[in-house]
């Protein structure tokens, strides 16, 4: 399965323009971890009409959204960052993005203003395959993997991110990323 030599923990999963399945419309996904038992992310560039002090019992003084991670659990709430030197107990990803970590600093940084919406992504939900079936949506063409970076991933617009990404990989997904909205689910 050459494929899926690229993937890893880590790695995005693109979806190709006509993927077929509304939960990934133009998605991409983040994976977060990627085994023989499964694989798991969060959709990048979903964002709800909900914000994080929505959805806690706490106030949260800055209006900071909340993302669609995927279609299982969504009465979950997760989150990745880029400031592994201010929130503890995080899980390296890939360099600079970090899962999960001590939820009660992640607060405290947001209400003194230490901690900024572009360094940190709340997602309710998530995304997740059982093994095997990544690399079988793979074989059916399914899917596009690339790596990116911290940069990019925190503060590419959401509602940008699937083109841009693509622009950035150049040659042929540079085309890829000018396709139109299939007219059929207009």
């Amino acid at each position: 399965m050459a494929m899926t030599e690229n993937l890893s923990k880590g790695s995005l999963l693109i979806a190709k323009p006509y993927l077929g399945d509304p939960n990934f419309e133009r998605g991409v996904i983040l994976l977060c971890e990627y085994n023989g038992q499964g694989s798991f992310g969060f959709v990048l560039n979903q964002v709800t009409d909900l914000f994080l002090g929505d959805v806690l019992d706490d106030t949260i003084y800055q209006d900071i959204p909340l993302h669609l991670g995927g279609p299982v659990e969504k009465n979950t709430l997760h989150f990745i960052h880029r400031k592994p030197d201010l929130i503890s107990g995080g899980a390296e990803i890939m360099p600079n993005v970090f899962w999960g970590g001590d939820f009660d600093q992640v607060k405290t940084l947001l209400n003194i203003n230490s901690l900024k919406a572009d360094d940190v992504r709340f997602f309710i939900g998530y995304s997740g395959w059982s093994g095997g079936q990544i690399e079988d949506e793979l074989s059916q063409n399914s899917w596009i993997i690339t790596q990116t970076t911290s940069d990019f991933l925190f503060t590419t617009p959401p509602a940008n991110f699937w083109r841009e990404i693509l622009k950035n990989m150049g040659g042929e997904y540079r085309s890829i990323a000018h396709y139109p909205i299939d007219p059929n689910l207009n």
